[in-house]
C-alpha cells in the first residue's frame, strides 16, 4: 500500500510538472480538461496529444494485466494508449502493430506530447510526455510508470513515433 501511495505522489508531482509544460499552461480553471457528457476530456488550448498524455497520468500506479484496457482491471501498454485516447473519443486499435499505421510518422526531434512511442519488435509501445519522458505499462508484475528515455532501455530501442490526430 505505501507502494501504491509513493507513486500516486510521484504521479501527482508529474501531472504538476506537466501541466507548466507548453502552451497550456497558462489556462485558467475554466479552460483546464473536463469531462463531457460522454465521460471524454475536453480542453481549450491542449491539443488532443497533450490531453491524451495527462489522462495517461493517471493511470501510474495501475498493475500491468495483459490485455487490459481499464483502471479498474489494469493496462497492458496499448491498452493504456486507446484507453487514453479513447477517453477524448479517439477510436485506436488494442494493438501495437496495427497502432504503428495509424496517425502520421514523427522524428524523434520534433516528438510532443502525446505523440505514441514504438520499440524494436513493435512489440511495446508508451506515450511521449515531453522533457524526454513517456508513460507506459511495461510488463507482466509491474506498474504503469514514467520512466525517462536517455538512461533507460528504451532510449536505445525506440524506432519510431506517430501523431494521432483526433478523428
Amino acid at each position: 500500500m505505501f507502494s501504491r501511495l509513493r507513486l500516486t505522489l510521484s504521479a501527482l508531482a508529474l501531472t504538476a510538472l506537466f501541466a507548466v509544460d507548453g502552451p497550456a499552461a497558462a489556462a485558467t480553471a475554466e479552460e483546464r480538461p473536463y469531462p463531457d457528457r460522454e465521460g471524454r476530456i475536453a480542453a481549450s488550448g491542449a491539443s488532443v496529444g497533450e490531453r491524451a498524455a495527462r489522462i495517461a497520468l493517471e493511470a501510474v500506479g495501475t498493475p500491468y494485466r495483459w490485455g487490459g484496457e481499464s483502471p479498474a482491471s489494469g493496462f497492458d501498454c496499448s491498452g493504456l494508449v486507446r484507453w487514453a485516447y479513447g477517453r477524448l473519443g479517439v477510436a485506436l486499435p488494442h494493438n501495437s502493430y496495427a497502432l504503428y499505421g495509424e496517425g502520421r510518422r514523427v522524428s524523434r526531434a520534433r516528438m510532443k506530447p502525446g505523440d505514441v512511442l514504438f520499440f524494436e519488435g513493435l512489440g511495446h509501445v508508451g506515450l511521449y510526455l515531453g522533457r524526454g519522458r513517456m508513460v507506459h505499462a511495461p510488463q507482466s508484475g509491474r506498474l504503469v510508470e514514467v520512466v525517462r528515455l536517455a538512461g533507460s532501455s528504451y532510449g536505445a530501442r525506440l524506432i519510431g513515433a506517430r501523431r494521432v490526430a483526433a478523428t
